[in-house]
């Protein structure tokens, strides 16, 4: 079993930053690629960036710029930097680790709060 706990979330103002961490409980990362997802109330969940084993990032239009993924192999543990927050990025933060190779297993944090005020 593996299990991924996110931390980092909290109460912010508009414009300021946080960064969140993911670590897992076992050495994984080496061949997973990691992301951060989130969900709103009322909303679908979304991807908000990736990151793959051999380092390549990918990111949604409505945080390019302001949000910057990165890994730590060593640590077993992923990263989240979140800068000029606004309200719209209120959500529910979760990590995702998901095997590259066939039939390797998907693992789901359980997620950390992100509170933006205006």
């Amino acid at each position: 079993q593996v299990q991924l706990l996110e931390s980092g979330g909290g109460l912010v103002q508009a414009g300021g930053s946080l960064n969140l961490s993911c670590a897992a409980s076992r050495d994984i990362f080496s061949i997973f690629t990691v992301a951060w997802y989130r969900q709103a109330p009322g909303k679908q969940r979304e991807l908000v960036a990736t990151i793959t084993s051999g380092g390549s990032t990918n990111y949604p239009d409505s945080v390019k710029g302001r949000f910057t993924i990165s890994r730590n192999n060593a640590k077993n543990t992923a990263y989240l930097q979140m800068n000029s927050l606004k309200p719209e990025d209120t959500a529910v933060y979760y990590c995702r680790a998901a095997g590259e190779k066939a039939a390797m297993p998907i693992y789901w944090g359980q997620g950390t709060q992100v509170t933006v005020s205006s």
